[in-house]
């Protein structure tokens, strides 16, 4: 609800009192997740200091102005399971109890990709590259153990998370060298009679690229031919100031949304610093050194650039509003400025700036970008 404000002028006349609370209501201060109540859920992934109360500011601003939550790292195969038969769920449970505690939709993020994932899942007992049917056998072992014990208490779950190369094509990494073509057909089919009420969707970045939307659309089509359960599609918005172009944006949004399934917009920032190469993707196995020139902005961010950043988001939440009945979530990768990943990649120690709220937690000219989209 909005932050209700009193005033206490018994001694002031009558006309000025009201003018008063008419200044006042018009001024409250609403969060994002009141400005854009019932057209879809605002979230933030949250790192373990957040949600473990080591960060108290980070964590009262998730709580101000986000619904739903997604863990960046702690339910990842690396961090929940990282030898064979051993599970630890410390800190997975940590998030989920935050989520619960503040009444938030809690996105699990993600039963099966090829990163982040311990090597020995992919190896037989001599080192060379696992059976299909071992594969198989762990893979349903990990999501049954992992989502059985979340079960009724996570709302959503990314099964499979970038399965498809920048062509539209199926990724040739290791559950497709081991298992085959069907691998993502596969963790849908252990994924959906688990939890019936729980959100299945399949997550990947580039997917307002023609060529991946394309893939993406083939993909989801062949698992609903299948009569597999896949309730959504998860768009990582890793955006830059020029790319995508809104147009192609939109399109992907109408495309999946004609498939009969939600949208999610799962990873939502914007890198405002130089690409060290010609490519606009998220793939985490990418990495440059720090060079000079690929950090312009280790103090502040200038105000044209951040003007730049206001209106990137304002187009961004035009095109969300205006297909909102297809839109279920937007979130945001990371609360503030000071927790993103992008400081730390595709070039490590970099001081970006790609989200609505500053390093001191602060709302940016895009933080009002988007809340006045919220009010056209």
């Amino acid at each position: 609800m909005k932050a209700d404000r009193f005033f206490h002028r018994q001694s002031l006349p009558a006309i000025l009192i009201f003018s008063m609370l008419i200044f006042n209501s018009c001024t409250k201060e609403t969060t994002l997740k009141e400005a854009y109540a019932g057209e879809f859920v605002v979230g933030a992934a949250l790192n373990t200091r957040t949600f473990a109360g080591n960060d108290t500011a980070s964590s009262e601003l998730v709580q101000k102005h986000f619904n739903s939550i997604t863990s960046t790292n702690d339910l990842k195969w690396e961090r929940i399971h990282p030898k064979p038969g051993e599970y630890t769920f410390e800190r997975a449970d940590m998030f989920v109890n935050y989520g619960e505690e503040h009444n938030m939709h809690v996105v699990g993020h993600v039963l099966i990709w090829h990163s982040q994932t311990p090597s020995w899942v992919f190896l037989d007992e001599n080192g060379d590259t696992a059976s299909r049917e071992v594969m198989l056998e762990r893979m349903k072992d990990h999501i049954e153990t992992v989502m059985t014990r979340y079960r009724g208490r996570i709302h959503t779950w990314d099964v499979v998370n970038e399965a498809l190369a920048d062509d539209g094509s199926l990724r040739e990494n290791n559950w497709y060298k081991a298992i085959g073509d069907d691998w993502v057909e596969k963790a849908f089919e252990f994924a959906q009679g688990i939890d019936p009420e729980v959100s299945l969707i399949y997550n990947d970045y580039s997917l307002a690229n023609p060529a991946k939307r394309d893939g993406a659309v083939r993909l989801i089509q062949s698992l609903q031919e299948k009569g597999l359960k896949v309730d959504g599609i998860g768009m990582q918005g890793h955006y830059h100031l020029d790319n995508p172009s809104l147009e192609n944006l939109e399109a992907s949004i109408v495309a999946f949304s004609d498939l009969g399934i939600e949208v999610h917009i799962t990873e939502l920032d914007v890198n405002v610093l130089p690409s060290p190469w010609n490519y606009i993707g998220a793939n985490v196995e990418m990495t440059h050194e720090l060079h000079e020139e690929l950090n312009p902005y280790p103090d502040s961010l200038p105000a044209e650039v951040q003007d730049e950043l206001a209106v990137r988001y304002a187009g961004f939440f035009r095109i969300f509003r205006e297909h909102h009945e297809h839109i279920e979530r937007v979130t945001f990768w990371g609360e503030s400025d000071r927790s993103s990943w992008l400081n730390n990649w595709p070039v490590r120690g970099r001081t970006n700036y790609p989200l609505l709220f500053d390093r001191e937690l602060q709302p940016k000219p895009a933080f009002d970008a988007v809340m006045k989209v919220a009010g056209e």
